[in-house]
């Protein structure tokens, strides 16, 4: 679904005065503007990749995106009119308090969104997939 926004007022669903054409925002834009936007939260990134509920942490041996506290994190979008509703999937940086860095990342990606679409976010619903650790993937002495 896409989100119509008047271009010379940025009112959402509104029809423009004196202008000659509408603004239509995709799913998917709003989408990349959630994921960059809660990358932008130091504690937070992509999600691991999952297949029927278990993570696979050797998905980047076969080219599947991994978990990576440097990328976006993955995003769905449903729009409704002038509002929309976001699902985010996302990895946290041990030992960062889960409860601290998803409301961070929810009320950035909720300013984002609204600041770059005019659109008024609903929810934001996260999920957090992974605990992401700053040690390298060595053997473990036994």
């Amino acid at each position: 679904m896409t989100a119509m926004t008047n271009a010379a007022t940025g009112a959402p669903g509104q029809p423009a005065h004196g202008e000659l054409g509408r603004l239509h925002i995709h799913d998917r834009v709003v989408e990349k503007i959630a994921g960059w936007a809660a990358r932008e939260v130091a504690e937070a990134g992509s999600a691991t990749p999952r297949l029927l509920g278990r993570s696979l942490p050797v998905a980047g041996r076969f080219g599947i995106r991994r978990t990576d506290l440097g990328a976006a994190a993955n995003a769905t979008a449903h729009i409704q009119g002038s509002a929309t509703r976001i699902e985010l999937s996302i990895s946290v940086r041990w030992p960062a308090s889960i409860p601290e860095v998803t409301a961070q990342v929810r009320d950035r990606v909720r300013t984002r969104v609204s600041d770059l679409t005019g659109l008024r976010v609903q929810e934001v619903g996260i999920i957090v997939t992974d605990l992401v650790t700053n040690r390298g993937s060595g053997s473990r002495v036994h």
